[in-house]
């Protein structure tokens, strides 16, 4: 089963996911010019990769197909704190597995070990989305 589905270029929105170069990116701007005398509408998008950060765009007619990676959400605890990485495991499999810690300060600091966390899987790549608030 492939990781990603088709979608339009016209339905996409800010915030969305799509494959840009064969980057699962997360879209930043959209801008979509009229259709003119010869031909049809085109949108401009621009964004930023999920897995390195580096910019990506392009421009195609608003009909036209395109990648749309799925996104999946787990939970998972976290087994150990292990400085710049932490180790997780999968509450629904049991897998154990090893990932970076988030660059954002506030989420990377409460990190501890035997929380629940939930974790943003797309494509290959995996990261910590936030921490499961209990109750």
């Amino acid at each position: 089963m492939a990781g990603y589905e088709l979608g339009q270029v016209g339905d996409l929105k800010e915030g969305d996911v799509v494959l840009i170069d064969e980057q699962p990116c997360k879209i930043r701007s959209i801008s979509k010019s009229k259709s003119g005398k010869h031909g049809s509408a085109k949108a401009r998008v621009k964004g930023k990769s999920i897995i390195n950060g580096s910019k990506h765009s392009f421009v195609n007619p608003v009909d036209e197909r395109i990648k749309i990676p799925r996104v999946e959400r787990d939970e998972a605890q976290v087994v150990a704190d292990m400085g710049n990485r932490v180790q997780l495991m999968d509450m629904e499999t049991y897998e154990n597995f090893e990932i970076d810690k988030p660059d954002e300060e506030e989420l990377s600091g409460k990190i501890e070990q035997g929380q629940i966390v939930i974790v943003k899987k797309v494509m290959d790549h995996k990261e910590i989305e936030r921490i499961k608030e209990e109750g």
